[in-house]
């Protein structure tokens, strides 16, 4: 499928050049790509938003265990604890997000966004920057379509998936989605939105992908917390005009290069990292032994 930009320069030199929003032609890429009209693509961001709230709304008022016993009802914890760390906003985007990622390790319903193993950060970020700022529906999935240009353009010079490059390509990706619809979100102009997600990659570059027993819960979800975090903090210092000095597409670059150096065992395969700590290894027999089917012996048939 080829694809509109290759990079974060010419998307910005096209939006420079015709005044659109950074919106505009990823909506006009999507549509020439999926054969949809207009319509059709914004009652799909707003299908995929409603999930992605209801994905938060399940996270905070359902029971959320896990038949490993590592996931148990985090979100709820974080949202009800009487020591705000930071700010009552800051408490409810950690829980949030934490509530739709535990969503997906519990087997509900979630977005992929870019994958099931981030899917709490963008949910996270958009419903609380929604309602921190009044922000309508329409200007969220705008940012959706931002966040998906992002996501297009670092899958195409490094990688979105935790087996190729880690956890920065994974929970690093969506973070910088999210980081640059913040910014779009709330006003900011191109420069400042790509900026977003410079700073963000560069603050994720080198996270290892080490899934506790192949499951991804431990460390996964509260990766989703952190990196809306950071999100959060890249967003705020490139809407004040830092420059993040290495620019956006050679942090992209940088992302790539890392994943490709980076070993196997710290690449989704659970041989590395906390999933080969004595009690990654622990929760890994614990949870074989669980999922094995005790066959009656051939001979006794």
């Amino acid at each position: 499928m080829s694809i509109l930009f290759n990079d974060f320069a010419s998307w910005e030199q096209h939006c420079k050049a015709t005044g659109e929003p950074l919106y505009q032609p990823v909506l006009a890429y999507e549509i020439e790509q999926k054969g949809r009209t207009e319509e059709e693509i914004w009652a799909g961001l707003q299908r995929a938003y409603d999930v992605m709230r209801d994905a938060v709304k399940t996270g905070l008022t359902q029971d959320m265990t896990s038949r490993s016993g590592m996931v148990n009802n985090g979100a709820k914890k974080v949202a009800a604890a009487p020591v705000t760390v930071l700010s009552k906003e800051f408490q409810q985007l950690i829980s949030r997000a934490l509530g739709a990622k535990e969503v997906n390790s519990c087997m509900g319903r979630v977005v992929a966004a870019p994958t099931a193993g981030a899917s709490g950060i963008l949910p996270g970020i958009l419903t609380t920057i929604q309602e921190l700022h009044g922000l309508d529906d329409r200007k969220i999935h705008e940012g959706l379509l931002v966040a998906a240009g992002i996501a297009l353009i670092i899958e195409t010079n490094a990688s979105l998936a935790g087996a190729v490059g880690g956890c920065q390509a994974e929970t690093g990706s969506a973070a910088a989605m999210g980081a640059g619809a913040i910014v779009y979100c709330l006003g900011g102009t191109v420069e400042q939105a790509f900026a977003a997600v410079a700073i963000t990659i560069q603050c994720m570059l080198g996270l290892i992908c080490d899934p506790v027993a192949g499951l991804v819960e431990v460390p996964c979800i509260v990766r989703n917390a952190s990196a809306a975090a950071i999100a959060f903090s890249s967003a705020q210092i490139a809407i004040a005009g830092v420059n993040p000095v290495i620019p956006v597409d050679q942090c992209v670059m940088a992302l790539g290069e890392v994943g490709q150096s980076m070993e196997t065992k710290y690449k989704e395969t659970a041989l590395g990292g906390l999933a080969n700590t004595p009690k990654g290894r622990e929760i890994e027999n614990m949870v074989l032994v669980q999922d094995v089917e005790i066959l009656p012996d051939e001979d006794t048939v």
